[in-house]
């Protein structure tokens, strides 16, 4: 079962989604963020379970297009480089969290274009 659940879900713009947690705490995610954190296998080696999209080549400047809800335990994001394959678990959302909470180093965001967006690691 779910440990956490959103009890709202904010599109704040086309590169912020904030989810406000039954626990009282609020995550602030960037879009680029959660594009190059997509946990489908085509971002995810299945057998290993090493990333495949390289640090820093998901351009700051990606869009979330659109997000669905998928059944009482994910996400569906479609995002503007046409990526619409991960689906991400409310658990799995919250440990992503880049507060300076759960992320004291924070994020460091990349150029907003890179030249060969989303990348894979060889």
């Amino acid at each position: 079962m779910t440990q956490f659940m959103p009890k709202r879900i904010k599109r704040v713009s086309p590169v912020q989604t904030d989810i406000y947690w039954n626990d009282g705490h609020v995550s602030s995610y960037p879009s680029w963020y959660l594009r190059e954190m997509c946990p489908c296998a085509e971002c995810v080696d299945e057998s290993t379970g090493a990333r495949k999209i390289a640090p820093g080549s998901i351009p700051a400047s990606t869009e979330r297009v659109d997000v669905e809800l998928v059944g009482n335990y994910a996400l569906h994001f479609t995002w503007s480089d046409n990526h619409d394959t991960g689906l991400y678990t409310f658990d799995f959302l919250r440990s992503l969290c880049p507060c300076p909470q759960c992320l004291p180093g924070g994020l460091k965001e990349p150029p907003a274009q890179v030249e060969n967006p989303g990348s894979f690691e060889v």
